[in-house]
């Protein structure tokens, strides 16, 4: 038999796509996978998890690229995986949507060879009934023929009573129940029969298997085969299948298939075959309309479908339990609707031929519902077997389990089958439906039609075969049905006397009444006695334990009677002590919680009862381990919560306690891996404020309590470092190091986080406290223990663990040997430079950085913000810097320990291999990993701060040669000023060494560079800057300036004011023109030039919030414009019914020079007023509410302009004859006012004090200044002739002069904030653009 590729596709195809169009059925088969494949190995878990949601996305999105995109991803997920059936089943969906349909073909059949069983019963039955059954026919007819030959003789009797005529044969009334054929064969089977044919049932299912995956891959060599070539394919022969398993005699028998397919094989319609419970010669035909196509498998025992919705009194949700159909249902509804009840053994011969093809296929039926019915859940009251059970001591014989009700406990006189699959005793099943009851006993499952099917005749003649062979085994109405557990129950309780005649009587007394009890819980149609059965059972266990004979409760049938009470009862009393029996069995024997995981709904009605208060059931909750998922689903999490605030005294004494079970079902969902989940659980326990009571379990006697409480408390800490006091004040940690020998790896890294955790209080003293409890308490050596650990953890765990290893053993000063000492900054050191592990690199990294001993409130280093406030950072000044400030102000007694511990721990860290740390340190600065680089930086720098500290050993010759290139580096060129400032601190610890400060002379002009950028930050810039230029005697070698631009703007007249903005140059003209230059690097540009004023603008000035430009002009209006990112909009014009000649703002006010004499000061609400009304005021500097004036009679003034005081600081001269000698400029720096005039008295430079108004000093040149400009360290003169004089500040000599090459006079200047570009404005309209640098 040959199969076309063609064939294999479409059945493929079709498969995959119902998986695709039906998202349940897809999720229940990924479930199943998983559950069958059990994957240990983490990482191939976590990938297989991201590529299903990924592939879910790519399912649910519309969008084609998206698609796409999340198809590629989930394969290559997938692909470098270990081949497993998850992962094929996942990539044959991935093939299909990509339309790759061969690719999905042979991914669906690879999960045909790595599992074959699943494969063809779970996963895609119908797909090895349609493409793999017709293969493996040769299988089934030597199976059967080998069937025939167990059972010769029987086989032939069959046939004989098929085909003989005679009806001649007299039966009784009394016997004339009819055995069908296939009964009479196993009414007749012996019991060596038996094992020999449940013997060849199991070789049958290992052949079936081998042979799958033989076909499976025979399969794959045709579609490869047919999609391989261009020309047409060749023609693949059929596999030689294996007819013998591996274990009958160590050979395998081949057969040509294509000879055997010839012979007519029994086969149903759906493909399926099992050619042990069959008739050899005949063929199977079904007619009803009622048979399934569908899968036929019998369902395991109880099989209940968990309702979306519980329904009950107390939470009046709705339950629905969708039909759950099985073999037997479907098979005896078929066998019921189209067979009559036969009353003549002529009828039931003249019927012979259907039933006995009917019985092989109900006895192969009735096997599996056995072996099921036997797992999942036993008889609540007979001790029952198989046929080949072997008799008792007494000779007798159990019934099979499938002969007894699980109502009546009792074998079956008329048992009826309902539609759930679940056979009961007419009698009993309609009492149960009297009760208004329209449910299945045993799966709870909602009926469709409660009228009673015919009698399951099949059944009843197995039973009638089986009495007839064990007439001693039938056992009377009136035995108990607890025979063996009263038995147990009587050897356990106390007696007085073993003849106590009395003693005797009062235990049978109590097994009759708790029997009683015991029905009228699962049986009473009336909920009162069901309820008061529960409180007695309850008051019985307590009083006389009958723990030991729990084995009378904990059969189904009276468990699911305890949770019918839970779902109706609405008395809390009653409720209570349902969950307290509940949880008592269950914590002693896990059939009750298998009994309980089985039904969905009855997890969810314990679920929700402890969530509207039970805080009894969530210790139940705990024994049934329901998934992460639900729990978080439910909203469990905040009903855990709730119940910390409940009272010892107010809870029932269980098993476990329920604070001890919310404990461990907190620690449960936060192992999940869901970082949403943890985060939000987490953030619940904080909020809730129960991080107190979670405290108490760390010393509790469980260890596996208390190490749940380590984890629940770290990822509190981990999410809100706030808590971290309050647990340290409440914490007993001697038995955590208990805990810590008998704990797994994972736990034990989890105790060793805590402690790490623990120690970042922000007081140095509660610190060291923490740390010497947990080097000295605890029954065995801490530092020892952790020493062992380190030396066998994983490499991302190493850091941590050495950290704390290296704080315990600094408890002391340190000594010149440790070994302790050593392997943990051998751990350190090593971490840092393996590049196989980043993770590793960087926890280490951050470990030194947090040695240094200083945390703030939440548990962050600060030793960061400590450095800089070292380098002595200006945050006022510091506008761009935002990581700054955190707080750490702490006492001297706390301050004291801090240096101390600092010392201490830096000493260590850079005495070790002489400065080895550096060297690591050095080579993490170039990695291109930011969070690696950045902790070596702050590492790096903190260390080489120290050596400053600490005694000169030499080993900042090891720190300056691994580090300083990098310091100037970062100096130079970083971005985050923060940086820069750090490195300029580490760049002055090499200051204090003579070799260091020769070595940064290779680098003067970058660091010269650096720090005088800094000097607005730190003062630790200034003093670096006098260290290293206080012997340059001319800076002309080290000051240039540099020619940008030159600009004409002729055009519009005379370049009347300039000011720089960030990377903006605003330029005002005489035309009432206003230009916006942008400057980049060494490039200029014009970017908006407009024209809103009529006449000249005069005067430009920036509002303090740099948001706003102002511009004055002869127009008599100022005008207000919103600065944009490339262009700039007026928002406000003031009409000043003056001219306006030099501008100054401030947040609240304006002031201006007008025509005449005075200053004006104009409010934004509109009030205006003149000052200094005697005086002809030439040009205004303003600064912190101070005006100052600089007049045409060389005279200053000072105006207070809150109080509109007048001081002079240098009186004017009055002429009669000859030109006046006006003040041009003025600026203010810090408490020096620099004014600049004309020189006819010789001194053209003037600097004043603010504070007492005295001259401090002056410069003199021949020039005629009109315009002047300043930064940190230079002044700039603009001159009439066009030159432009630089001097220096200090000293007050002249550095040099540029010559702008023209005849016209300097107009106005401006410097930029960053002190780097000089801007010059003439009177024939040009603009210079000069760089100027160290």
């Amino acid at each position: 038999m040959t199969t076309t590729s063609s064939h294999i596709l479409r059945h493929t195809t079709a498969f995959i796509s119902d998986v695709l169009s039906q998202s349940e059925l897809r999720r229940r088969l990924i479930a199943t996978l998983h559950r069958e494949s059990s994957i240990s190995n983490q990482i191939t878990f976590k990938h297989l998890k991201l590529a299903a949601d990924t592939l879910e996305n790519a399912i649910s999105v519309s969008s084609p690229t998206i698609r796409s995109s999340s198809l590629n991803l989930a394969e290559k997920l997938l692909l470098p995986l270990p081949q497993n059936s998850i992962s094929s089943f996942l990539l044959s969906l991935i093939y299909t949507l990509c339309n790759r349909r061969v690719h999905a073909a042979l991914s669906l059949l690879q999960i045909f060879q790595l599992n074959p069983s699943l494969a063809r019963s779970e996963i895609a039955p119908n797909l090895y009934e349609r493409l793999f059954s017709l293969h493996l026919l040769p299988v089934f007819r030597r199976f059967d023929e080998k069937r025939t030959q167990i059972l010769p003789s029987t086989s032939g009797n069959s046939r004989r009573d098929n085909n003989n005529n005679n009806c001649d044969h007299s039966i009784s009334d009394e016997s004339s129940s009819v055995v069908l054929p296939s009964t009479k064969l196993l009414s007749r089977m012996s019991d060596d029969q038996a094992s020999k044919l449940r013997e060849l049932e199991r070789e049958y299912e290992e052949v079936v298997d081998e042979n799958c995956r033989i076909v499976a891959q025979y399969f794959k060599q045709v579609l490869v085969n047919d999609n391989g070539r261009d020309s047409s394919p060749s023609i693949i022969t059929s596999p030689l299948l294996i007819l013998k398993s591996s274990t009958e005699d160590g050979k395998r028998e081949i057969s040509n298939q294509e000879e055997m397919v010839k012979s007519e094989m029994p086969l149903l319609k759906n493909g399926r075959y099992n050619p042990i419970w069959s008739e050899r010669e005949t063929s199977i035909e079904l007619s009803s309309s009622s048979f399934s196509s569908k899968s036929l498998t019998p369902p395991f025992y109880p099989q209940r479908v968990s309702p979306r919705i519980l329904i009950h009194k107390m939470f009046s949700n709705e339950l629905s339990m969708p039909a759950c159909s099985n073999l037997g249902t479907e098979f005896e509804s078929s066998l019921e609707e189209n067979l009559p009840c036969f009353s003549s053994e002529s009828e039931c011969k003249e019927n012979d031929e259907n039933m006995e093809l009917l019985e092989p296929r109900r006895s192969q039926n009735q096997k599996t519902m056995q072996t099921n019915f036997a797992e999942s859940q036993g008889s609540p009251d007979y001790p029952m077997a198989d046929y080949d059970t072997q008799p008792h001591g007494n000779g007798k014989h159990a019934p099979p389990k499938d002969f007894v009700c699980p109502i009546t406990s009792n074998l079956f006189d008329d048992p009826v089958t309902l539609e759930t699959g679940q056979t009961y005793e007419r009698k009993a099943i309609e009492e149960w439906f009297n009760r208004g009851n329209s449910t299945c006993p045993i799966t709870r499952q909602k009926l469709q039609n409660t009228q009673l099917p015919k009698t399951n005749y099949v059944l009843k003649r197995l039973i009638a075969s089986w009495k007839e062979q064990n007439p001693n085994s039938i056992p009377s109405p009136s035995e108990s049905l607890y025979a063996e557990t009263e038995v147990a129950a009587k050897s356990t309780l106390p007696s007085s006397s073993p003849n106590s005649v009395i003693t005797q009587a009062n235990v049978d007394g109590m097994i009759s009444e708790l029997r009683h009890a015991i029905n009228n819980l699962y049986m009473s149609e009336i909920l009162e006695d069901s309820e008061m059965a529960v409180l007695q059972i309850e008051q019985w266990w307590k009083e006389i334990n009958l723990g030991h004979i729990q084995s009378m409760l904990s059969k189904p049938p009276i468990i699911n009677g305890f949770m019918e009470i839970l779902f109706n009862s609405v008395n809390p009393q009653v409720l209570q002590a349902t969950v307290f029996l509940l949880a008592e069995m269950g914590s002693r024997d896990d059939a009750v919680i298998k009994t309980l995981t089985q039904v969905d709904s009855d997890v969810e009605c314990i679920m929700e009862l402890f969530k509207k208060g039970l805080t009894e059931a969530v210790v139940l909750i705990y024994l049934l381990k329901p998934s992460i998922m639900s729990l978080a689903e439910m909203a469990t999490v905040e009903s855990l919560v709730t119940a910390f605030n409940k009272k010892e005294e107010d809870l029932l004494k269980m098993c476990i306690k329920p604070k001890t079970a919310a404990i461990l079902l907190l620690a449960q969902i936060l192992r999940s891996g869901e970082e949403r989940i943890a985060s939000s659980v987490a953030n619940t326990l904080i909020t809730e404020k129960v991080i107190g009571s979670i405290v108490g379990g760390i010393g509790a006697e469980w260890a596996e309590e208390r190490i749940a409480a380590v984890e629940i408390l770290l990822r509190c800490i981990q999410e809100d470092g706030t808590c971290r006091n309050t647990i340290a004040e409440k914490a007993e940690l001697s038995p955590i190091l208990e805990s810590f020998i008998g704990a797994t790896d994972a736990e034990r890294f989890k105790i060793v986080q805590f402690f790490s955790e623990l120690v970042k209080l922000n007081r140095r003293t509660f610190n060291e406290q923490i740390l010497h409890i947990i080097k000295e308490e605890g029954a065995f050596s801490t530092m020892h223990t952790l020493l062992i650990y380190l030396q066998s953890a994983l490499e991302d765990q190493c850091p941590v663990v050495a950290g704390l290893l290296l704080q315990l053993d600094l408890l002391v000063e340190p000594r010149k040997m440790s070994i302790y000492r050593e392997e943990a900054m051998d751990t350190l050191i090593s971490c840092i430079r393996n590049t196989d592990f980043p993770a590793a690199q960087v926890k280490a990294a951050e470990a030194i950085v947090s040695l240094q001993g200083r945390f703030n409130f939440i548990g962050k280093p600060l030793t960061r913000a400590v450095l800089l406030k070292r380098a002595g950072l200006d945050r006022v000044k510091m506008d761009r810097v935002s990581n700054f400030g955190e707080e750490f102000e702490t006492t001297p007694e706390e301050e004291k320990a801090a240096d101390d511990w600092e010392r201490k721990i830096a000493s260590v860290l850079v005495g070790h291999e002489f400065g080895l740390l550096f060297e690591a340190l050095a080579d993490g600065l170039k990695s291109r990993n930011a969070e690696l680089s950045s902790a070596c930086f702050v590492s790096a720098t903190w260390l080489t701060h120290m050596l400053t500290v600490l005694p000169d050993t030499g080993i900042q010759g090891a720190a300056r040669v691994c580090l300083l290139k990098r310091f100037v580096s970062i100096l130079k060129s970083a971005k985050d000023t923060e940086d820069r400032i750090l490195s300029m601190l580490a760049l002055n610890s090499f200051l204090h060494f003579p070799d260091g400060l020769h070595d940064l002379t290779s680098y003067t002009k970058d660091v010269l560079k650096g720090l005088r950028e800094l000097k607005r930050f730190s003062p630790l810039a200034s003093e670096m800057l006098k260290v290293l230029v206080e012997d340059n005697e001319s800076k002309t070698d080290i000051w240039m300036h540099k020619e940008l631009i030159q600009v004409d703007c002729s055009e519009n007249g005379e370049v009347l004011s300039v000011i720089c903005h960030k990377d903006k140059i605003f330029s005002g003209h005489s035309d009432g023109t206003i230009k916006v230059w942008t400057v980049k690097g060494s490039l200029f540009h014009l970017t908006q030039e407009t024209q809103e004023h009529m006449k000249a603008v005069t005067s430009l000035a920036i509002s303090e919030s740099g948001d706003r430009l102002y511009s004055g002009s002869l127009d008599r209006t100022a005008k207000v414009w919103s600065i944009g990112k490339t262009a700039i909009h007026c928002v406000q014009v003031h009409d000043m019914k003056d001219q306006i000649h030099n501008l100054v703002v401030t947040n609240s006010k304006f002031c201006y020079i007008p025509q005449g004499a005075g200053v004006k000061v104009h409010s934004w609400n509109g009030e205006s007023r003149l000052l200094n009304s005697h005086k002809y005021v030439r040009c205004l500097a303003l600064v912190h509410e101070k005006l100052y004036c600089g007049c045409h009679d060389n005279s200053i003034q000072e105006i207070d302009l809150e109080t509109g005081t007048v001081s002079t600081i240098q009186s004017g001269i009055k002429k009669l004859l000859g030109k006046a000698n006006p003040i041009h400029a003025l600026q203010i720096r810090g408490e020096l006012i620099y004014a600049a005039c004309s020189s006819l008295e010789g001194a053209v430079i003037k600097t004043w004090s603010t504070s007492n108004y005295t001259m401090v000093g002056s410069v003199v040149t021949a020039s005629d200044v009109r315009a002047m400009a300043m930064n940190s360290e230079l002044i700039y003169l603009g001159c009439k002739g066009g030159a432009v004089e630089i001097w220096d500040r200090k000293k007050q000599n002249r550095i040099d002069t540029l010559q702008i090459g023209t005849n016209g006079k300097v107009a106005c200047m401006a410097v930029d904030g960053n002190e780097e570009i000089l801007v010059i404005g003439t009177s024939d309209g040009r603009i210079q653009v000069h760089l100027s640098e160290l």
